[in-house]
């Protein structure tokens, strides 16, 4: 009998690209099934990566353009087009990083201008709906920044303009969408978050995602308070509280600025991903599937890769395998979601350091050990 495997993994993040982890799945299943359909599916969830995920998935044209980076000096980025050319894709961490950022970490003082540049190009070349990916973000500016690029206004107390960034988000006295790029107010714009924290508060951008963007304590409570303040500001002018939206706080703060400026709904990055590659046609007929992620933990039970492939697929009744580096304690939950059994790929307790450099190998072992035991 011929076998239909589909291959639908995360990326083993500093490891190995989502891919590349398709590959070596591929190569295993072909040495005991040379004859099956096998279906690959890279997955990027919304950060670095979506862009060529999608394009690998399903095909299509990375667009380069000159804008503006994190720190409004000129950069080279990019986005994709897909769907015959109907459809954009955009990884805001393209503009908007931590990678461009470097040493250089302010989270205070960054912008994501460059992701409303690369909104209007996309939109002008005719693209009647726009995926924006959050993550990976240097940025806490609410998503004032990519609002200004594409041409909304903002005033202070003494009527000057001015492109809000993360420390000055309480200068905001009005804001004006009527020179908002015509083309997007045409468009459909869908934003993709894998997370699903609120705006402000402990549990907001500023305080859980602000360290590693560079903010100390008195940083992140400040930073804090000026999401506080323009949230404020946005519900006032607008009638709308953006604040509490699942995924308010992604990208500091950009999960509510694109539904407060640009109308965007925000869903899990995964749900997005499964609804466009047709995913539930394409594994219709499907015999297992697999997925996969560097660490399966508490968090992999919260709308990530694995588990949103594993309630699709449990209400299909395909079996999920998952494979992953590491497995946290305590995710027995998974199995409820459609998780049929999980692997490690580690084989020895090394530091992450030394794993790292074998962990192709070790996942080229570990799937090779799965489909010797499947075909027996």
């Amino acid at each position: 009998m011929v076998k239909k495997f589909i291959l639908i993994p995360d990326s083993f993040k500093g490891t190995i690209s989502s891919g590349e982890v398709c590959s070596i799945m591929e190569k295993c299943i072909r040495r005991y099934y040379p004859e099956a359909g096998i279906i690959s599916i890279p997955v990027a969830d919304g950060g670095e990566g979506s862009v060529d995920s999608f394009l690998t998935a399903m095909g299509g044209e990375k667009i380069r353009v000159p804008c503006k980076g994190p720190y409004m000096e000129d950069i080279n980025s990019f986005y994709g087009i897909i769907d015959g050319g109907k459809t954009a894709v955009i990884e805001m961490a393209a503009c908007a990083g931590l990678p461009l950022v470097g040493e250089k970490l302010h989270p205070g003082k960054t912008t994501t201008y460059g992701v409303g540049e690369l909104l209007v190009d996309a939109s002008r070349r005719g693209c009647n709906k726009i995926i924006v990916g959050l993550g990976g973000s240097a940025t806490n500016d609410f998503g004032a920044g990519a609002a200004a690029g594409a041409g909304v206004r903002f005033f202070d107390k003494d009527g000057r303009a001015f492109v809000p960034v993360g420390e000055t988000l309480s200068q905001i006295a009005k804001i004006d969408k009527s020179k908002l790029c015509e083309e997007l107010r045409q468009t459909e714009i869908i934003t993709m978050c894998d997370i699903d924290n609120p705006l402000f508060g402990e549990n907001g951008a500023a305080y859980v995602f602000g360290p590693q963007k560079g903010a100390d304590p008195k940083m992140a409570e400040y930073l804090d308070g000026q999401l506080r303040a323009v949230s404020e500001k946005v519900r006032n002018e607008f009638g709308v509280d953006v604040s509490s939206l699942k995924g308010a706080g992604a990208a500091g703060g950009m999960g509510a600025g694109m539904a407060a400026f640009f109308g965007s709904s925000l869903q899990m990055g995964i749900e997005v991903v499964l609804d466009t590659v047709g995913f539930d046609q394409l594994a219709l007929d499907a015999n297992l599937i697999f997925t996969g992620e560097g660490k399966i933990d508490y968090q992999s039970l919260h709308g990530k890769v694995i588990t949103g492939v594993a309630r699709r697929a449990k209400k299909m009744g395909i079996p999920v395998i998952a494979v992953a580096g590491q497995i946290d304690d305590n995710i027995e939950g998974i199995y409820d979601e459609g998780v049929s059994a999980i692997y490690s790929i580690m084989r020895s307790a090394l530091p992450f350091d030394e794993v790292k450099h074998r962990c192709k190998a070790d996942l080229d072992i570990a799937m090779d050990n799965i489909i010797r035991t499947i075909s027996l």
